[in-house]
């Protein structure tokens, strides 16, 4: 430490043997130097905290910014959780489409995967997945030809700071490397500074010390030259250093690292010195051709590169969104247990990942009918807990903007179609059967997709035993809307040439 007494003492060599003239002027410009020595050991102060930071083991629910009203609890791990409202804008990957890695690259070409995929034991191709991509049917994936999973685990916000966790993210890695799925990782970062990048590395590696890990963890940072981003003040060298931490401790925590980014910030050095990355670490890049892979063998990028991500526009069994799909050159035969040699203890999905649930606290009933399910979906993964009919009343906690309500029904929570329910609790009047068809319809002329998925019945009703699911739409598939009525809440579409009927609150009218 610098020793102030020499710095005021007169008799000291600095100062001292001085005329009295020299002596006179100085002790005017003391209270200057008086200043500017205090800026100096503060900052000296400031610098040695800094550096104590580096390399110190940090929990895992810790972060560098101070927690905001967003943040709502901690998990049973003691990870941040987001309430649902504000979910939205604190997820960097939350209005991306399906949570697609990259946000600059575009559209990739649509690609079913298959196991005619060429693999090879040097050549494997695998998909990168978040909540986004909902609760995974990890054994169907596999027998789809899915060699490796990249799962995000987590991200710093990039507003407030706050690292938060994948909701998912526990249970895909537990079910993927369960159905013979070679497990990487990735994080989505927003540091601005070395020792947030540390903070992050150490974050995840303790947050998959009991997985087994196998493929590399992969550092993702986006957005920061946007106008809400805490990084859009960040030089490229600045971000390049972050990266460089975040991957070496990474490393030194006994896993492969690997950076991420569109080809377009990598050639030329545009936004990343990709130079000083690409001699210590494994760099994945995404570029989408017009014709995928292997029709198209390589990507146009010309730097060193591990892996490629060349669509996320991929559609694979047991995955209900489209999902990013990567090429990557090398494959691990081994299969490492955890690095902590504990087993990680059973993981459930998050059935309500990708939704926004406003939460409420009301009785309903059915208008007439309506299936209680385990999770908000009327896909064939969806377990039918209860029928709930006219005249039961039943708690709501929550609705979302999907058409979902989620409800409490003895004990267990439970979704329910949003229309199908009513607050009006009076018991209806006891009607003679109807057919379904009695229903009126205004006509229309709409393009219309499904929010998530919607099924399309052959009748406007739930409740006929002659009303049967013809097909399930999912998100992205466009057909057109021909008729609707308010009252019930049906609309009348085509449908591959069919007029079908499905649940209006469940369309989005393009």
């Amino acid at each position: 430490m610098y020793n102030m007494s020499k710095l005021f003492n007169s008799d000291d060599d600095d100062l001292g043997y001085l005329d009295d003239s020299i002596h006179i002027n100085c002790k005017k410009f003391l209270p200057a130097v008086i200043i500017a020595a205090v800026a100096v050991i503060a900052l000296i102060i400031v610098l040695i905290v800094s550096l104590g930071h580096r390399g110190k083991k940090i929990p895992a629910n810790a972060s560098s910014t101070e927690e905001t009203s967003s943040v709502s609890k901690t998990d049973a791990d003691g990870n941040n959780t987001l309430s649902n409202k504000d979910e939205k804008e604190q997820d960097p990957q939350y209005s991306d489409n399906n949570g697609a890695m990259n946000q600059d690259t575009g559209n990739g070409a649509s690609v079913i995967l298959s196991n005619s995929t060429n693999e090879t034991s040097d050549v494997t191709i695998g998909v990168d997945v978040s909540k986004f991509q909902g609760t995974i049917d990890w054994a169907q994936a596999a027998s789809s030809g899915v060699d490796f999973a990249m799962i995000r685990v987590g991200y710093r916000a990039q507003k407030t700071g706050v690292i938060y966790a994948d909701t998912n993210a526990k249970y895909n890695m537990q079910q993927s490397a369960a159905n013979g799925i070679k497990v990487g990782v990735y994080f989505f970062s927003s540091a601005v500074n070395e020792a947030e990048a540390i903070e992050e590395a150490d974050w995840v590696a303790d947050f998959i010390a009991d997985y087994s890990i196998t493929y590399p963890v992969a550092f993702d940072c986006e957005g920061f030259n946007t106008s809400e981003s805490r990084q859009k003040s960040m030089t490229k060298a600045e971000r390049t250093d972050v990266a460089v931490a975040f991957l070496q401790e990474i490393y030194d925590k006994g896993y492969t690292p690997m950076f991420y980014a569109a080809s377009s910030e990598l050639t030329n050095n545009s936004q990343w010195n990709i130079a000083s990355l690409e001699k210590s670490f494994k760099i994945w890049v995404a570029q989408y051709p017009s014709a995928p892979y292997p029709e198209t063998p390589s990507t146009s990028y010309t730097g060193t590169y591990s892996m490629w991500q060349y669509t996320n526009q991929g559609r694979v069994a047991g995955i209900g969104t489209n999902v990013d799909i990567n090429v990557a050159y090398f494959g691990y035969s081994e299969s490492n247990g955890s690095l902590s040699g504990e087993t990680a203890a059973a993981a459930s999905p998050d059935v309500e990942a990708g939704m926004v649930f406003t939460s409420v606290n009301d009785t309903v009933t059915a208008k007439d009918e309506v299936r209680l399910r385990d999770k908000p979906s009327q896909d064939t993964d969806a377990e039918v807990i209860a029928t709930l009919v006219n005249g039961e009343t039943i708690t709501r906690t929550g609705t979302s903007s999907s058409g979902w309500s989620r409800l409490v029904y003895n004990g267990q929570t439970v979704y329910a179609v949003t229309s199908y329910l009513t607050t009006d609790l009076t018991p209806k009047a006891t009607e003679s059967p109807t057919t379904g068809f009695n229903t009126k319809f205004t006509d229309c002329n709409d393009t219309v997709t499904p929010k998530e998925e919607v099924n399309l019945r052959n009748k406007p009703s739930v409740t006929d035993a002659d009303s049967v699911v013809v097909a399930t739409a999912k998100k992205g598939e466009f057909f057109t809307r021909t008729g609707y009525n308010t009252e019930v809440g049906w609309s009348r579409v085509v449908y591959n040439g069919q007029t079908l009927y499905c649940v209006t609150s469940l369309l989005s009218i393009q």
